[in-house]
Formats: structure tokens, C-alpha cells, sequence
């Protein structure tokens, strides 16, 4: 098949979070499989400043109203998959993606509709006739939109399909204030008021809907976990589905990364008791091999279930571990963290950065990972965190359900610890089961650690299963 890919960012080339991660693997894995895979992503500046492409075909043109958008279209290139770049300096020759560090760029709404556009005119430029579309979160939400209205016969026998990589983020914004789409008076029908939501027109007007992992797809389409989208969802459900984001074993091994102080794998752990020590020294804890070390990596967000920690971290450093966090975002998650670890010197670690680097030392160097999100579309650290032999301790939502065996549930295939109660006191006695387990079952928890390193999550298996949706769609 013929697959144009359509995304915002995509790992090597420009990156902020997960979806850059699946913009690289999924097209890659796709290729491997003998399709013809092209990417389109927008010229940001720091592609611009790191590549400096030359022009790969003549200048293209779209019209809206009385403004002509003239763009060029650069050629980049990720492990022999084509990557079409959508230059148009206004939009993207900016310091950041989506935001100037600070707050969001006030016509994000403007500029990824008409990249949503541009996408398709880039695919015409190149003839190259893809026989599905494949776009990606928000950004991209519209592509679908801009495929049903084209004229041209170009994308007659295309099918859509639409990923959701995180619901919670919709592209709400005022339509009067996208002056690109003024002239579609078909989508006034669409608006809530003034607002026109992005997601909601991919949902409409994409073939086929899908979510990153199968749980996921199941909280979409209930009341509870559908982020207000419910009769959307509801809608469509028989064009629902989802398929589990895959892990870049390539970056996550322990047996060849080069970020640790001691390479180890499944048969031999040996050096995951030096990664601890060398943690423990990194971040300022007492180096002591009989402590467990409760690890977590995560923007601070209510998303990653600070409100189940924060009140219950008191209580929980009762307990004899050491804890470290690292990440960065609000600020009063931050100020309590600080605070907190500033009483408990010997027992929690908290540092207010990020590195691929501390990143890695964390997964090789705690004996658990914390993950007890809110909502986790599909989580990538879990899967890290198992193949560290770093055992989860999550909450049962989204890709954590579908990625983690509880100890309780089978002990013999365990990989980790699951509680489903979003609370505090639920997340609590979860951590204790896993303390106790720890201390009481030391050759059991190694055996474990084992299962958790035999699991594998691959992008070539979610290829396959994408490979499935497009056929299904065709």
C-alpha cells in the first residue's frame, strides 16, 4: 500500500513527547513490511537551522478566501523513509513547535489547518497517491475534513484514519479566529457556539478512528473517559479501535545501553545492583543495596496522578525505600516535591530537570517504576521500565492495563503491580503490596523482574495490526 503519513513531529528529526516517537517507528516498521511510506511534517526552524533542505519540487500554492499561501516542500529522510517538509516561514520558522516556551502560539489553530491541508497539496505536488491517510492527534485532525471536500479526483479511493495519541488535547479554538478556514461555511454547522474542535473533525470525517492501545479505546468510547466526546465516539464505535504504541528496544536494553554504568540483561542482573548504587550516588541518597528504590520520570501533570501522590507521599516515606522523581512542568507539584524532599534528605530525591541520560539511570537503577496515572493513553515508561527489569507500579487505565500483569492476578506471568481506584489510599496499599513483596519474596521478585524482561512490545507487531486497520478501511 501507498501510505502517506501525516504528523507533527517525528523523533530525530523534531521532537516535544510520544507522538514524535510513533512519527519515527510506525512509518519505519511500515516500510520494513514493503510499503511505500511517505511522512509530512511542517519545515519547523529547527529543522530549517539543522538541515537546511533544499527544495524538492517547484513552489505549490493554496488559495482561502482573498490569500494565497504560497509554500515550498523540502525532502528529508528517516532510515530510507521519505519525509516531505511543508515550509511556509510565517506558520513555522519559529523557536518552538507549538508554544514560545512560555504560552501557546496564539494561531496554532491557523497554522496546523492549513498544514492539514498543505499535507494533502504536498501529496499532489509529488503525485504521490496514497491509498490511505494516515493523521495524527489534533494537529492533523482536519486532514480528513480537507480529503472529503477535494475536488480534484486525486484522493477518490484514499481512506482516513485517524489516531488519537491523547484525547485530552482537542485543538479548541475560536473559528473566527482562523481566518485559513473562513471561507468552509459548511463547518459553521460543526461549531459549538464559536468554536470549531479539531478532534471532533477527525472523529466526523476520518474512516476509521483509533487509539493507541485497546484499553484506551475502550475508555473512549464510555462517558467516564471519552474527554467530554462521548456522543462522537458513541457515533462511530463500530469504526473504533486501537492498537498498542510499540517500544524502541534499540534505545530501551539494558544489555547494550550505553547511559548506564553496568550493562545487564534477563539471565544475568548482576549489574543492576551497580546501576542502583551509581543512581543513589547521582542523585544523593545513602547508597544501600538493601533499600528498594521507587523511581518516576514523568512531566509533572495532573495527568501522571499527582493528585493520588501528593496526598499520601507523607505517609508513604514512612516506609523503609528510597523514592526519586524526576521532571519538569507545574509549578506547585514542583514547590511541594521540593519541599518535601528538602524533610526527607535520606529517603526522597526529587530534581527538577530532564535528560535521556538521568532517564535511563532511573529505569536501570530502582527496583519499581511509579506510574499512577490519571488517564495513559498508552504510556511508553511502563514498557521501558520492564524491560530494565523495573517492575510497574501503575494504575489500570489506558495502555498500563494493557501492558502489565498484576502480581495478585497471575502470579506466575506477574510483571508488575496494578490498583484501580483513583485515589490516594488505593495507590498507597498498591506501593505496600509491592514493599512487602520486595522484602518477603526476594527470589519470587527476581523471577519477576525476569517475566517483566521477557515481555516485548514491538512496532513491528502494531504494524501489523495497522496494516489490518488500513486493509479493513480499504
Amino acid at each position: 500500500m501507498k501510505i502517506l503519513f501525516v504528523v507533527s513531529e517525528v523523533e530525530d528529526l523534531v521532537k516535544t513527547g510520544g507522538l514524535a516517537d510513533v512519527g519515527k517507528s510506525l512509518p519505519i516498521a511500515l516500510k520494513a513490511m514493503g510499503h511505500d511510506v511517505t511522512i509530512v511534517i511542517p519545515y519547523y526552524q529547527q529543522l530549517a537551522q539543522r538541515f537546511n533542505a533544499p527544495d524538492y519540487c517547484e513552489k505549490q500554492v493554496l488559495f482561502s478566501g482573498n490569500k494565497a499561501y504560497e509554500f515550498a516542500i523540502k525532502e528529508l529522510n528517516i532510515e530510507n523513509v521519505q519525509v516531505l517538509a511543508v515550509d511556509y516561514p510565517e506558520f513555522f520558522d519559529r523557536k518552538g513547535l507549538y508554544t514560545d516556551d512560555y504560552h501557546a502560539y496564539h494561531d496554532n489553530a491557523e497554522r496546523f489547518a492549513f498544514f492539514a491541508n498543505a499535507a494533502l497539496q504536498t501529496a499532489k505536488a509529488v503525485s504521490f497517491q496514497a491509498d490511505v491517510i494516515h493523521c495524527n492527534d489534533w494537529h492533523t485532525a482536519l486532514t480528513p475534513y480537507f480529503v472529503t471536500i477535494d475536488n480534484s479526483g486525486f484522493f477518490t479511493h484514499a481512506k482516513t484514519i485517524f489516531t488519537i495519541h491523547n484525547g485530552a488535547y482537542q485543538g479548541t479554538h475560536k473559528f473566527s479566529d482562523i481566518e485559513y478556514l473562513q471561507p468552509h461555511y459548511q463547518l459553521h454547522s460543526q461549531l459549538d457556539g464559536d468554536a470549531l474542535n479539531f478532534v471532533r473533525m477527525g472523529i466526523r470525517y476520518a474512516n476509521k478512528i483509533n487509539a493507541v492501545s485497546p484499553n484506551y479505546a475502550q475508555e473512549l468510547l464510555s462517558p467516564l473517559g471519552s474527554h467530554y466526546l462521548y456522543d462522537e465516539f458513541n457515533r462511530r464505535r463500530n469504526d473504533v479501535s486501537g492498537i498498542l504504541n510499540g517500544c524502541d528496544y534499540s534505545q530501551w536494553d539494558p544489555a547494550i545501553d550505553e547511559n548506564i554504568v553496568a550493562q545487564y540483561d534477563y539471565s544475568n542482573l548482576a549489574g543492576k545492583k551497580h546501576c542502583k548504587n551509581d543512581l543513589q550516588k547521582n542523585v544523593g541518597l545513602p547508597e544501600n543495596d538493601n533499600l528498594p528504590i521507587i523511581g518516576m520520570v514523568c512531566r509533572l501533570t495532573e495527568q501522571k496522578g499527582f493528585a493520588f501522590i501528593m496526598p499520601i507521599l507523607e505517609l508513604l516515606l514512612r516506609h523503609q525505600f528510597q523514592l526519586v522523581i524526576i521532571g519538569t512542568g507545574d509549578p506547585e507539584i514542583s514547590d511541594a516535591l521540593r519541599n518535601t524532599a528538602a524533610k526527607h534528605q535520606s529517603k526522597f530525591a526529587f530534581i527538577e530537570d530532564f535528560s535521556v541520560r538521568k532517564a535511563h539511570m532511573i529505569e536501570a537503577g530502582s527496583d519499581f517504576f511509579l506510574m499512577p496515572s490519571l488517564f495513559e493513553p498508552c504510556g511508553l515508561n511502563q514498557m521501558y521500565s520492564l524491560a530494565y527489569g523495573t517492575l510497574p507500579i501503575v494504575r489500570a487505565v489506558g495502555g498500563l492495563k494493557d501492558t502489565v500483569i498484576d502480581l495478585a492476578d497471575d502470579p506466575e506471568s506477574a510483571t508488575g503491580f496494578v490498583f484501580v481506584e483513583p485515589s490516594g489510599e488505593a495507590l498507597l496499599a498498591c506501593v505496600e503490596r509491592a514493599l512487602l513483596f520486595y522484602y518477603e519474596s526476594p527470589d519470587v521478585f527476581e523471577s519477576t523482574q525476569k517475566n517483566a524482561m521477557l515481555s516485548r512490545f514491538t512496532w513491528e507487531d502494531a504494524a501489523k495490526n495497522y496494516e489490518g486497520l488500513y486493509l479493513g478501511a480499504l
